[in-house]
């Protein structure tokens, strides 16, 4: 039996989380207020900006106009936003995986006053992911951290 596409979006969600989780657990605590340049978001930064954007998509697919994140999210350290990354994982991933085929193809008010179908919000919540991902495996890099080389699934 094939698997559902709602799986397979939960799966690649959580393989990038899952990844990214992995490379938080591995940076040190004072590393976390680090930006790769002036005015940059620090790994604590990006870690809430992920988090809150998984939770505005959830919120879109739920129907509800987009509304942004508190900028930075409020954590004040590195634990307080990895703590907060891996709620947001379980509960981003569940709410995917409970979407029917319906669900994925009813259009939902988007950015800009657009309606988009639920499909097209989850490839661009995941494309987020991937991109911040990418600036958070260099930025480890800058201070020190060789990110896991492997996707859990």
């Amino acid at each position: 039996m094939p698997i559902p596409a709602s799986e397979i979006y939960a799966r690649t969600f959580q393989s990038h989380r899952s990844a990214l989780m992995d490379l938080y657990a591995q940076l040190p605590d004072e590393q976390g207020g680090f930006s790769a340049w002036e005015g940059g978001m620090s790994f604590i930064g990006l870690a809430d900006h992920l988090a809150g954007s998984s939770q505005m998509f959830s919120s879109m697919i739920a129907g509800q106009a987009p509304a942004r994140p508190a900028p930075g999210g409020g954590s004040t350290t590195l634990q307080e936003a990895r703590d907060r990354l891996a709620a947001t994982t379980e509960s981003a991933a569940e709410a995917m995986r409970a979407l029917t085929p319906e669900d994925l193809a009813r259009r939902v008010p988007a950015f800009g006053g657009r309606e988009m179908p639920v499909s097209a919000l989850l490839d661009a919540l995941i494309a987020h992911e991937a991109h911040h991902k990418g600036q958070i495996w260099m930025m480890a890099r800058m201070v020190g951290v060789k990110p896991p080389m492997f996707v859990k699934m």
